[in-house]
């Protein structure tokens, strides 16, 4: 029979020779191994995290510097570069552009205010300010006429608009006639292109040279100087207006310009005021010849009419011009009614003649 305990008892002999148990020594040995191997895992990965991290900091380099270097583009949409310069700020722009157009004004001031006056010749005139030197006398002129304008605006309106008339041996004219500029003499137009222009009335010139004849012309109208004087200049260049009356010298009632005829300094028997609004003379009406307003029509011929109306009076020698405006206030269209009452005394005249050869020949 066989013996199992001493079969198992050599077979286990026989394993621990082909497969021996670990030693202690050997437990040693490989633990060693371990925490080597561990270690070289530990210093290559760190090498490797290193090395990216460097060539990730190379590329990223070489990225920015082909960018500064590379040629900068433009923008297909707007036509700027993309890689230019930051632009300065606009308020940079805003505070050069209005230190620059202060600079220019206060230049354009001081030639403007400090240049001699000029004759009719266009000759420089000598003052005592003319020995000085150039900068010295701009200046001194400018501060001059700065002073002249200040004492303007601080003294009261003198109640006499206008000078004493003349004296013999020069020559006064018998009457004084009083125009109103806007749509009277011209019409303000406005276009996208032009802006703001005044258009000058058929006949103006004509009116203006007839009229100087026997009436002491005086503008007189509610628009600014700055405005007036500039259109007054352009359209009378002859000089039959002899003197400017704008806005300053107009009296203001329940918020509106009126002009007082008293101020004028002139004999309101022999004063015609021409204008088309009858609001403008409210203290007295039967001075105003009103007229229909001018609306930029290039057929218009009213100052002609106008003309001759003025002419016949001055021809007639009224004492009192105020009987025949107060007649012909009544109408709607007093040019018209002027035209119709020549006629009617056209017809008379030629009516005449043949009643006296009828006369005759009885």
């Amino acid at each position: 029979m066989l013996n199992w305990t001493a079969w198992l008892r050599a077979m286990q002999q026989k394993a621990a020779t082909k497969f021996p148990l670990p030693t202690s020594q050997t437990w040693c040995s490989v633990s060693n191994k371990l925490r080597s191997y561990n270690k070289r895992e530990a210093r290559i990965s760190e090498q490797t995290s290193q090395q990216l991290h460097t060539e990730e900091n190379t590329k990223a380099k070489q990225k920015s510097t082909a960018k500064s270097t590379a040629k900068a583009k433009p923008s297909p949409i707007l036509g700027i570069y993309k890689n230019s310069k930051p632009k300065p700020s606009r308020w940079g722009y805003g505070y050069s552009l209005v230190v620059g157009g202060l600079c220019a004004s206060v230049m354009w001031a001081i030639y403007e205010m400090g240049k001699p006056e000029q004759d009719q010749m266009g000759r420089s005139i000598e003052d005592e300010l003319s020995g000085l030197s150039l900068p010295q006398q701009y200046l001194q002129r400018m501060w001059h006429s700065l002073q002249y304008y200040q004492k303007m605006l601080e003294e009261p309106l003198p109640i006499r608009l206008l000078p004493d008339v003349l004296q013999a041996p020069y020559v006064q004219p018998r009457y004084t006639l009083v125009l109103e500029m806007k749509d009277v003499l011209v019409h303000p137009d406005w276009t996208y292109q032009t802006g703001w222009r005044f258009k000058k009335r058929p006949g103006v010139d004509h009116f203006l040279k007839q009229c100087s004849k026997d009436f002491e012309i005086v503008v007189y109208t509610s628009e600014q100087g700055m405005t007036a004087f500039p259109i007054l200049d352009a359209l009378d260049p002859n000089g039959y207006i002899r003197y400017r009356l704008v806005r300053g010298a107009t009296q203001v009632i329940d918020g509106q310009h009126i002009k007082n005829l008293n101020r004028l300094n002139r004999n309101l028997r022999r004063l015609i005021v021409v204008d088309w609004d009858r609001r403008a003379v409210p203290l007295h009406p039967d001075n105003i010849f009103a007229i229909s307003r001018w609306m930029g029509n290039d057929d218009d011929v009213q100052l002609f009419d106008l003309a001759a109306f003025l002419s016949l009076i001055a021809e007639h020698q009224m004492d009192d011009v105020r009987e025949v405006l107060h007649y012909y206030s009544q109408f709607e269209d007093p040019i018209e009614q002027f035209k119709e009452n020549q006629r009617k005394l056209l017809e008379l005249k030629q009516e005449k003649p043949d009643i006296e050869v009828k006369a005759k020949s009885r």
